[in-house]
């Protein structure tokens, strides 16, 4: 590896700057610099532009004898609708390793989607003095994931709803002259074609020699459009959306539905890039992907519909984890961005396993988990670990006083409005009140059997006392090390502490495990996670997804990890109730399968996989300045 040149950030006369302000502040190297610095060749790398740069795969290959860095994740406590700096954490963290500390250090981080940038939350490139830059590129298209994400979802859902209506209007003769056409004098079936005979028992491989029952059974496939689970996706927080009806023009011959459309990160194939470990495997991934069952009540998927190689060409440069560099000149890797509450809520397992083989065997890989321990960490063990065989050193969990305050029964918490000030005073009973919550989600942690250092996000109006109590009660609640961080205004400067106490806790012996078996059946799974990961009491599935489980493991789709759906602002599944509930019974409204990301997916309660915007959203804020070409009021 070539030595990183450190850029060094002004540090500001006053905060009272803008993320996108500092973000512009700083000249980015070129990322053709960044790529040498990293020990890239120039054949393993496509530029987009100036400061972006897509990896290929090829390099597994190249490193594959050389030993991993250590892994660290970054997790949170419950947060306020506000967010607590998971991501300012991570980037601090790395500036502070390799840019203060001489350490080789990458972050992995996911894309984010643009509903949230122009809804409430916000960009998500961490801020202050620990993001990604530049973080316009980062928040935008970036280089255009989401798009392909969107383009293969939409192909998948438009080949459903035609196929149905093909099947609906014409008979099987009609339908299999359409499906094998002659071409140019001559008939034959396609390669999916082929693959699809061979898995209905038909071993033949001219169209003429098929039986009449042979053509009706490759013909139809005879979806049940009451059991369609694919939607349609766009990546807009669009509420209207939710539920809408389809076909209604006189071309479709009355077959009308109902349907919605989910946010395009909540997209199976979203899961799957960010699950896939090579080409191949998505592919499989793709094809697996069950969208609906037929009226035997046997499942439909992607293959069965013709559509894979389609969407693996779709995605064929979305696999590609995108380089960018932190504020202080640091290596990034963002790649795929799911949500955390409603899809599995972690970064791409090819981005962390190549920033591995980049750091070397005294490096670290910090990743993030999105939301609070109870998702989106308990999913990075559960799902991704199980899916890379990775095995992390350390959690790091982020917490700060605002929102331990507010699990110590501080007031509402709403986003665009200003804090009560019981949140800007030195209130010490709530914060140490609040502090259940953080002790229970190190104890989620700790089932894992790795060491956890609490990073406490400092703002400029905690108190010392605050601070030091929270810290101290962290530590009495079984925390390796709990450490004040002040990135967002310091930089790495402001987090070499936080990764002092990482490499220390990176030190230990860790005795990593899963918290279930996949061969325990879907309800105890559930049961599992409810119980000793949330604190409820027990578990109650409505009648439908009794059924959806029923059929599910029928199927032979039993043996899956689970991706709870549940919301991200209370350890139950009732947003208002902070601390730690308990008592409580965890309704599971419906469940579903997502096969080719390979895990099922209980939605609690009345999870919505599309958000709204709000009657202020962020865009009042977003201009374009036409004579310099720059982008104001991103955050």
């Amino acid at each position: 590896q070539g030595q990183l040149g450190v850029l060094n950030p002004k540090t500001p006369g006053s905060l009272g700057q803008d993320d996108i302000e500092i973000s512009r502040a700083q000249s980015p190297k070129a990322v053709d610099v960044l790529a040498k610095e990293i020990g890239l060749l120039t054949d393993e790398i496509e530029i987009y532009g100036q400061t972006k740069a897509k990896v290929r795969l090829s390099l597994l290959e190249r490193l594959k004898d050389q030993p991993d860095g250590k892994y660290v994740l970054v997790a949170g406590i419950t947060p306020t609708p506000l967010g607590e700096g998971k991501s300012t954490v991570t980037i601090g963290l790395v500036q502070a390793l390799t840019a203060h500390l001489n350490i080789n250090s990458f972050a992995c981080l996911r894309q984010p989607s643009q509903g949230p940038t122009f809804g409430v939350k916000g960009g998500a490139a961490g801020g202050g003095y620990a993001q990604v830059i530049p973080m316009e590129e980062f928040n935008l298209h970036l280089t255009g994931d989401i798009h392909a994400i969107t383009a293969a979802n939409n192909l998948l859902a438009a080949a459903i709803d035609a196929r149905i209506l093909h099947e609906n209007t014409q008979s099987d003769k009609a339908l299999y002259n359409r499906l094998v056409p002659v071409v140019n004098g001559v008939r034959g079936f396609s390669a999916i074609q082929l693959a699809r005979l061979r898995r209905l028992g038909i071993n033949k491989t001219d169209p003429g020699t098929l039986t009449e029952e042979e053509v009706s059974k490759f013909s139809r496939l005879d979806i049940d459009p009451s059991t369609i689970t694919w939607q349609r996706v766009v990546d807009t927080n669009d509420r209207f959306l939710r539920k809408i009806t389809i076909g209604q023009a006189n071309t479709e011959k009355e077959f009308v539905r109902q349907a919605q459309f989910d946010i395009a990160v909540a997209s199976e194939i979203m899961a799957i890039l960010a699950l896939t470990t090579s080409l191949q495997d998505m592919k499989e991934r793709l094809g697996k992907m069950v969208v609906a069952n037929d009226k035997k009540g046997e499942p439909v998927t992607a293959e069965d519909l013709g559509v894979t190689g389609a969407l693996a060409v779709l995605m064929k440069d979305a696999i590609k984890p995108t380089l960018m560099q932190t504020l202080e000149g640091t290596p990034v890797f963002v790649h795929a961005g799911p949500f955390a509450n409603i899809a599995h809520g972690n970064s791409s397992v090819l981005a962390d396993k190549i920033a591995l083989k980049l750091v070397g065997e005294k490096g670290f890989v910090v990743t993030e988990g999105g939301f609070g321990a109870d998702i989106g960490m308990e999913k990075f063990f559960n799902i991704k670990c199980r899916a890379s065989g990775l095995v992390p050193s350390v959690v790091v969990l982020v917490a700060t006083v605002r929102a331990l305050k507010m699990h110590g029964g501080g007031p509402n918490v709403t986003a665009g409005a200003p804090l009560k000030k019981e949140y800007t005073e030195e209130n010490l009973q709530l914060a140490a009140d609040g502090c259940c919550n953080l002790q229970k989600q190190i104890q989620i942690a700790q089932l894992f059997g790795v060491p956890v250092v609490v990073a406490l996000n400092v703002f400029k109006t905690d108190s010392a006392a605050e601070v030091d109590l929270v810290c101290k009660i962290a530590k009495q609640s079984g925390a390796f090390d709990a450490v004040p961080c002040n990135h967002w205004s310091a930089g790495g400067r402001g987090a070499v502490k936080l990764a002092q106490a990482v490499e220390k806790a990176a030190r230990q012996k860790t005795s990593f495990k899963y918290l279930y078996s996949l061969q325990l059946p879907i309800v105890e799974k559930i049961r599992i996670i409810a119980q000793k990961v949330y604190g409820a009491q027990d578990i109650e599935l409505s009648p439908a997804a009794q059924s959806q489980v029923d059929r599910y493991t029928r199927q032979g789709f039993g043996n899956l990890p689970i991706c709870m759906a549940k919301t991200h602002l209370s350890l139950s599944h009732q947003p208002e109730r902070k601390g730690v509930p308990t008592g409580f019974i965890l309704p599971i409204s419906d469940v579903r399968a997502s096969i080719g990301a390979g895990f099922i997916y209980p939605l609690v309660g009345t999870m919505s996989t599309m958000p709204g915007l709000p009657t202020r959203p962020c865009f009042y804020d977003i201009d374009l300045d036409p004579i310099t070409e720059q982008v104001k009021g991103l955050f």
